[in-house]
């Protein structure tokens, strides 16, 4: 039986039991393993690791760990350089777009309010995200740790809260999304960017109270569907403005 020691830093304690949050403790092990698969026989998918430090010198996700060794690893650095050391995540995607896994409903509507490209279907299996992923590249947004685990993931997030504002909130920091925000451009049903329409050109599609009060409308040019600035159009630009002014 062969030893290590590990140490997790910030939010990467979140996947870890109560035991082992925010200290230095002690792994057992009896097989030689990469840095990588032991990483994540802990619950910590290789997504959420920027730099693996083995007794102080910065190592890559094939190191293969020996006895004793003294292991610290780090998640996306934000505020400080490292790069003098190995980075161990891709760069950020340039054009940021996103994939949610089926129990994401809620926030990726919300994320399509803000004007966020985000795929999304009630019936995706993991290996369909996974090929949305690589194919468009697409960062994956999911509850389920265990797809970020899986080898051809390179862009990946696991949703740490349960209510889709906060959720939303923690996206945009997460990828550092605030001045990416366009409110109201995109369909929050299909996905697609709407286009503004004339009101005569629709007014017989229109219920009597809003042809009457409304004169600014949009249409998604996939699903058809009309939108306007309704009694709910205050409220939700309330609370994009909050998310702009979130501080970094």
């Amino acid at each position: 039986m062969h030893k290590a020691y590990l140490r997790f830093y910030e939010e990467l304690n979140d996947f870890l039991p109560e035991e082992k949050k925010k200290k230095r403790f002690e792994h057992h092990y009896i097989d030689r393993t990469s840095v990588k698969d032991l990483i994540e026989s802990l619950g910590v998918p290789h997504t959420e690791v920027d730099m693996i430090l083995v007794n102080g010198k910065s190592e890559s996700f094939r190191y293969l760990i020996n006895d004793g060794d003294d292991i610290s690893v780090y998640p996306v650095f934000e505020s400080f350089d490292i790069s003098d050391v190995q980075h161990l995540r891709p760069k950020p995607l340039r054009n940021p777009k996103f994939v949610a896994d089926v129990h994401l409903g809620r926030l990726t509507k919300y994320l399509r309010m803000i004007g966020l490209d985000v795929l999304y279907k009630n019936n995706f299996d993991d290996d369909e995200i996974v090929s949305f992923s690589l194919k468009e590249k697409r960062a994956i947004l999911t509850k389920d740790r265990g797809i970020l685990k899986r080898n051809e993931v390179t862009h990946g997030y696991w949703i740490r809260t349960t209510k889709a504002e906060a959720q939303v909130e923690e996206v945009l920091e997460r990828f550092n999304l605030q001045k990416e925000i366009k409110e109201f451009s995109r369909c929050i049903e299909c996905n697609d960017l709407l286009e503004p329409i004339k009101k005569e050109k629709i007014i017989d599609q229109l219920p009597p109270k809003v042809a009457k009060l409304q004169n600014e409308f949009y249409k998604c040019p996939s699903c058809n569907k009309f939108y306007w600035k309704g009694s709910h159009y205050l409220r939700m630009l309330k609370f994009v403005q909050s998310l702009k002014n979130i501080e970094r």
